[in-house]
């Protein structure tokens, strides 16, 4: 069982699909947010809900910046490789991670993919991050809407994103390729490197393209959230005209 907290995490819980609430703890006499949508939410989905005092949902979140609203909820479920290669004949785009290992990052990344309406994220079951409870409280409900499958070899899962149809593109500052000149005209996977390193060799050869993000500035690296969001909402934008 694990505990997540916030208003809009916890109402994204309740209407989503990727793991069971099992219930609610609202701080007695706190003004909530939205209350009346948690509340549907809650009845809709059957979760039983309580009140306790403030000090009870301080001790359960180990914070005070719970928003007055504690969930009990069951442990994130992974995704299946083929879950979002099913989902890309629709939405077109998807997110492989070759190492995020900053569980904020991995849920603003959650965030922008499901905003940017992507099949998923793809990421390697080693050196990178789970879907923790700070990736879920980061993500401000996407995790609980968006499939992350979780695979044994990234390099393998490209093969087969390739085999579907997909093009692969990865995301490389030495690339002399911008991502505004590139055609996103077709199913694409999009692979992005974990902080300080970038794309593995294995991972970097197995793309079909690369491509970059031009540095304007004195620092000459983006976060890697950041890159997701400036590629994905172009990818996006490209796609849809």
């Amino acid at each position: 069982m694990s505990v997540i907290f916030g208003v809009n995490p916890v109402i994204e819980a309740l209407r989503g699909d990727r793991r069971i609430v099992e219930r609610i703890t609202i701080a007695t006499g706190a003004r909530i947010a939205r209350f009346e949508d948690l509340m549907q939410a809650a009845r809709a989905a059957r979760v039983p809900v309580a009140r306790q005092p403030a000090a009870a949902l301080d001790r359960t979140a180990g914070t005070r910046n719970h928003q007055g609203v504690v969930a009990f909820v069951g442990s994130a479920k992974y995704a299946e490789l083929e879950d979002v290669i099913a989902r890309m004949a629709e939405r077109k785009l998807v997110v492989l991670l070759d190492g995020v290992e900053d569980p904020h990052n991995l849920g603003a990344i959650l965030r922008t993919a499901e905003c940017a309406g992507a099949a998923g994220v793809v990421v390697p079951a080693r050196g990178q991050v789970g879907l923790t409870e700070t990736v879920a409280k980061t993500s401000a409900g996407a995790l609980e809407h968006i499939p992350v499958a979780r695979v044994t070899n990234l390099v393998q899962a490209i093969e087969t994103l390739k085999a579907s149809g997909a093009w692969v593109a990865g995301l490389d500052a030495e690339a002399g390729k911008s991502y505004t000149d590139y055609d996103f005209d077709g199913p694409t996977a999009l692979v992005f490197g974990g902080e300080g390193h970038g794309l593995r060799r294995l991972v970097r050869e197995r793309c079909d393209v690369l491509i970059s993000v031009p540095m304007f500035g004195a620092v000459t690296s983006l976060n890697v959230s950041v890159t997701v969001g400036v590629v994905l909402f172009e990818a996006r934008r490209r796609m849809a005209g």
